[in-house]
């Protein structure tokens, strides 16, 4: 399932449920983005590698809200939708993933993504293993 880990509601609401209430309006009041740093615990990735949407395809419409714990969007095909992967990443390559930023001024603020079933997957190749670690970055004005 392609998806964005944060949605409209649910960046600032990640702030506000780390930081005391003042710390968090205070925060809130500049930029903030959200970050993933991906990468593979043993590699190559050779199965589910990550494909990630070029977010100057993705269309505001593409982003559906699923009702769930942690509100995420789930991302309705587009046919207009750009795609990257990185085959076969080793133990010391990683991907950047900006999650959410805040600013509307039209810079990518979503970077959809999903682990596929790559077709030229070797048979008998090992599952993926990978680990994910998420920050948050505030910028001042």
């Amino acid at each position: 399932m392609t998806h964005n880990d944060y949605t409209e509601n649910s960046g600032p609401q990640r702030v506000r449920d780390l930081f005391d209430a003042d710390e968090a309006e205070a925060l809130l009041a500049h930029r903030f983005a959200e970050y993933n740093v991906w990468r593979p615990i043993s590699g190559p990735v050779q199965r589910s590698p990550l494909g990630l949407i070029d977010a100057q395809s993705l269309a505001p419409a593409d982003l559906v809200y699923q009702d769930r714990t942690g509100e995420i969007y789930h991302v309705a095909y587009n046919p207009d939708h750009l795609w990257f992967y990185f085959p076969a990443m080793k133990t010391d390559e990683v991907v950047l993933i900006k999650g959410y930023d805040s600013a509307t001024d039209g810079r990518a603020r979503f970077t959809p993504h999903t682990a596929f079933d790559d077709p030229t997957t070797p048979e008998n190749a090992p599952p993926r293993e990978s680990i994910e670690v998420r920050a948050l970055a505030f910028f001042e004005d």
